[in-house]
C-alpha cells in the first residue's frame, strides 16, 4: 500500500543532495510539499518511495492531509540507559544544592535494577520507549551497564533487544564494590567471560573512561577492554571527557570509534583529534542540566569542522529526561549551536554516530521514520520549548 501525506508546510529532510531543496540551511527543506510512504512486502519495513511538491503529487491507495505542519525525519536518540528500576530524585535533588557528581550514584540503580524481574523491567522499559516515541524519537540506542555482573548485562541487554536494534554492552559502567580491591580483575571479566556472553545480544561496546571518577575507568582499562570488544565483533563507543579533561576522546579516535559521547571538556589536541577523524562528538546538555556542569562548547567544535550530534543520555541519575525536542532547545540556548544544526545533530548526523544511512534523513529508499510538529516550522521546537508539539508521524 501507497500512502501519500500532503499539507506539509516545511518538510525538513536532512538531505543536502535533494535537487530543488532549500539547502541554505543544510537541512534540505521542501515547502509545502508532499511525501508517498509504502512497503512492498507487508511485514517489510515502510520505507519513503517519493518526495515533492504538493502539486506534483502521484496518486496512492491513501492519503491524508496534515494542515500545514511541518515534518522532519524521526530523532535518532544514540545515548540512553532505558533498562533500570529505581529512583533517583533525592540525589538529583542534592545536586541542585552543589552536591558535585562522580558517577557514585549508579550502584544505586544496580541495586534496585537487580531486584526487579524481568516483567517488571520489560513494562518500565515499554513504557519508557513510549515515551520517546510521543516526542519524535524513533530510533534509540539502549546501553547495557546496571548489572555489572555476567547474569545481569547479558539480562539487561535481551530485554533491550526486544525494543531496538542498536544495543549497547557498557558492563564497564563502573568498577562495583566486590572489585574496589582488584581492578584488574575485574577489567578482565568485562573484557573476557562478560563480553564473550553479551556479545550475542549487543551491536556496541562502550566504556565510562573518566579518571576523574574513582568509579570510573582510566585510558589503559579503557583501551583493554574496548580493544577485546572490537576483536568481538563489536563498534565502538566510548563516555569520554564528562568530568574533566581526560583519555577518552583521543582512545576513541586511536581505535576508530563511531562516537564519543559527553565531549565536556576538551583540549585543542582532543578537537583536532576529532576533525581528523570519522568519529562522531556527541554532547548530551540534559546532563548538564541535570547536574549543573558546564555546557559542551558545541559552537567550537562546529566551526573547527568536528560532526556534532545530540543525544537524550535517558538515565535515572544524571538527565531522567527523553526529550529529543528538549536537548535541541538546550543546544541552541546553552551550547551555541544553531536550530538548523540542533535539528541536523538529533537526526542525520546522529544516524551517522550510529553508521545508518537509512534513518535520520527524508529520502527516497530511507526508512519512513518520520515526526510531525504541530507548527509551520521546525523553528518551533526550540521556540516553544517543554511544549509537546513534536510527535512520531504513524504511516
Amino acid at each position: 500500500m501507497a500512502i501519500l501525506i500532503t499539507g506539509i508546510s516545511e518538510l525538513i529532510t536532512c538531505d543536502d543532495t535533494l535537487d530543488g531543496a532549500d539547502q541554505s540551511d543544510g537541512l534540505g527543506i521542501v515547502r509545502d510539499a508532499a511525501v508517498v510512504v509504502g512497503s512492498e512486502y507487508e511485514d517489510s519495513p515502510t520505507s519513503v518511495l517519493w518526495i515533492g511538491a504538493a502539486a506534483d503529487a502521484p496518486e496512492a491507495d491513501w492519503s491524508f492531509d496534515l494542515g500545514g505542519q511541518a515534518v522532519l525525519p524521526g530523532f535518532v536518540d544514540t545515548h540512553s540507559h532505558l533498562v533500570y528500576a529505581g529512583d533517583r530524585s533525592a540525589e538529583f535533588a542534592a545536586r541542585m544544592t552543589g552536591q558535585r557528581y562522580d558517577g557514585g550514584g549508579i550502584l544505586t540503580t544496580v541495586d534496585a535494577t537487580g531486584l526487579a524481574s524481568d516483567g517488571e523491567l520489560r513494562a518500565l522499559l515499554t513504557a519508557r520507549m513510549d515515551e520517546l516515541r510521543s516526542q519524535g524519537t524513533t530510533t534509540v540506542e539502549i546501553k547495557s551497564g546496571y548489572g555489572l555482573d555476567t547474569e545481569e548485562e547479558v539480562r539487561h541487554l535481551r530485554l533491550a533487544r526486544e525494543v531496538t536494534e542498536e544495543t549497547t554492552f557498557l558492563g564497564a559502567h563502573v568498577v562495583p564494590p566486590d572489585y574496589r580491591s582488584d581492578r584488574a580483575g575485574y577489567v578482565d571479566l568485562v573484557a573476557g567471560e562478560m563480553l564473550d556472553a553479551a556479545a550475542p545480544y549487543a551491536r556496541w561496546v562502550d566504556v565510562f573512561c573518566e579518571p576523574n571518577s574513582p568509579h570510573a575507568f582510566d585510558g589503559d582499562e579503557a583501551r583493554l577492554i574496548l580493544t577485546a570488544g572490537l576483536d568481538a565483533g563489536l563498534g565502538l563507543r566510548v563516555h569520554g571527557n564528562q568530568l574533566g579533561h581526560g583519555p577518552g576522546v583521543q582512545l576513541a579516535v586511536e581505535l576508530g570509534a563511531a562516537s564519543v559521547d559527553h565531549c565536556t571538556f576538551l583540549s585543542e589536541a582532543d578537537i583536532d583529534a576529532l576533525v581528523n577523524s570519522e568519529t562522531v562528538a556527541t554532547l548530551l546538555p540534559g546532563v548538564e542540566f541535570s547536574t549543573r556542569s558546564p555546557y559542551p562548547d558545541a559552537r567550537r567544535l562546529i566551526d573547527a569542522g568536528v560532526s556534532v550530534a545530540i543525544a537524550t543520555d535517558c538515565n535515572p541519575g544524571t538527565c531522567n529526561s527523553s526529550s529529543m525536542p528538549l536537548m535541541i532547545a538546550l543546544a541552541v540556548r546553552e551550547m551555541g549551536m544553531t536550530p538548523a544544526e540542533a535539528v541536523r545533530a538529533a537526526t542525520v548526523v546522529a544516524a551517522q554516530s550510529l553508521q545508518r544511512t537509512d534513518i535520520g534523513v527524508v529520502q527516497v529508499g530511507a526508512r519512513a521514520d518520520l515526526a510531525v510538529v504541530s507548527a509551520p516550522s521546525y523553528l518551533h521546537i526550540p521556540y516553544r520549548v517543554g511544549v509537546p508539539i513534536v510527535k512520531t508521524l504513524q504511516v
